[in-house]
């Protein structure tokens, strides 16, 4: 049936003449893909009662069993819609992930200031010719990273380290084509209900900011640092921005894709899990601000100062953990203090969705989100396994990548647990 969208279906005026002239008029129905049948059944007794006054039975017959007919149609429409808008969310939620990953791989890599520009159409193409290579690689050496360097960097190690934040610029983009076109055709067919259009612009607009956060954070490490001693590096509050804001346009995403995939299932109304459902957005909070205390430690290099666990070169709280003036820019700027906020913060988190589970042990959980419950755990104790190898190991590229990427599973997983216990609308 053509129309589902906007107005999924509008009984217009039926009129029917016995006896004496009468009219039936059904009001529009079925304006939100998200709630079909309750305006279904609204047009339904409408189009009832009106028919009710009528002496005629085979007309009102007549006249009920195709709208009857109409509305089983509707929603078997309106279903397979949401399902195709649910899984092009998940789509995007998905190339989310594969940004952070390839982004936290760059890093590692240190390959994000081989760029040292930004052109939205002129960066697809990348150097093709020897000549084209050369004059890159000339306009990278005028930059603090390659005068900071003290071996002789290859035309073939420049490439190298080019390619991987070209990939990582162009990953970005194609996942603002995999967003905006569907977009745009979805809303053009009527596809997108009324309440998810302004989330929609707000994922544009994240959209957009990630883009401008990403050439803002690598601008700041082209620039000549103060310090004869300063190693020229992006700004890691500036690194935590950018990471921090794909985290949550990670979870819009996953968030919404759940709802339109996810049959929902009403939990009990009772102390015990409205006491979880608590809990669940405090575990999703401890989780985002731990990866973004990992953030800082990228930014700093910090996970090279203290490579042993659980102590910090045999103390608990190192010497030079107040080294800076004023004393406040230690948390934040002193790589020993940023290693010990994150390895006790994620310590703290780990403890924290442990008793969540235990906790959840005795409440009436839907099956779903008793299985959403336990592989929270038993991946916040992997990330912690992997976190302390990560740092055991001096940090290798391998490790330490799926390290980074293993905090974007555990925060997936608190959203999937949240989203099973939210609560439903009555």
């Amino acid at each position: 049936m053509s129309g589902l969208g906007r107005t999924l279906f509008c009984a217009k005026t039926l009129q029917f003449k016995h006896l004496t002239n009468y009219k039936i008029t059904c009001l529009q129905c079925f304006k939100e893909i998200n709630k079909p049948s309750l305006n279904s059944i609204k047009a339904y007794h409408q189009l009832q009662q009106a028919s009710n006054r009528t002496v005629n039975w085979s007309l009102r017959s007549s006249l009920l069993s195709p709208l009857r007919r109409c509305l089983t149609n509707v929603a078997v429409e309106s279903s397979r819609t949401q399902k195709i808008v649910g899984y092009w969310l998940m789509g995007c939620a998905g190339m989310c992930f594969g940004a952070v990953v390839l982004g936290g791989v760059t890093r590692l890599t240190e390959s994000g200031l081989s760029m040292v520009d930004w052109r939205l159409i002129k960066d697809m193409k990348p150097p093709k010719s020897e000549a084209e290579w050369l004059e890159e690689f000339e306009k990278y050496k005028q930059y603090p990273e390659y005068k900071y360097m003290e071996k002789e960097m290859t035309l073939s190690d420049f490439k190298f380290i080019y390619y991987m934040e070209w990939g990582h610029r162009m990953w970005g983009r194609t996942t603002g084509v995999a967003f905006f076109l569907p977009a745009l055709y979805f809303l053009k067919k009527g596809w997108i209900s009324k309440s998810l259009k302004p989330r929609l612009a707000v994922y544009g607009g994240l959209l957009a900011f990630q883009g401008f956060l990403g050439w803002y954070m690598v601008k700041s490490g082209l620039e000549e640092k103060s310090g004869p001693n300063d190693v020229p590096r992006v700004s890691h509050y500036r690194l935590a921005a950018h990471l921090g804001s794909a985290f949550i346009l990670y979870t819009l995403f996953l968030w919404q894709g759940l709802s339109h995939l996810l049959t929902p299932v009403k939990l009990p109304d009772v102390r015990s899990v409205a006491k979880l459902r608590g809990m669940a957005h405090g575990v999703m909070t401890a989780v985002f601000v731990t990866a973004m205390s990992g953030a800082f430690v990228a930014g700093l290099d910090a996970g090279l100062t203290y490579n042993s666990y659980p102590k910090m070169a045999d103390k608990w709280f190192p010497d030079d953990m107040w080294s800076l003036s004023p004393k406040w820019k230690n948390v934040f700027e002193n790589p020993t203090f940023v290693q010990f906020n994150h390895r006790h913060l994620a310590e703290l988190t780990v403890c924290f969705i442990t008793g969540f589970w235990w906790v959840s042990r005795k409440a009436p959980l839907h099956p779903r989100a008793r299985l959403a419950v336990t592989c929270l755990l038993g991946m916040a104790f992997g990330q912690a396994a992997l976190g302390i190898t990560t740092l055991l190991t001096y940090v290798p590229t391998s490790i330490a990548a799926t390290h980074q990427s293993g905090s974007l599973v555990l925060l997936s997983l608190a959203v999937w647990v949240a989203h099973e216990l939210r609560r439903m609308p009555k």
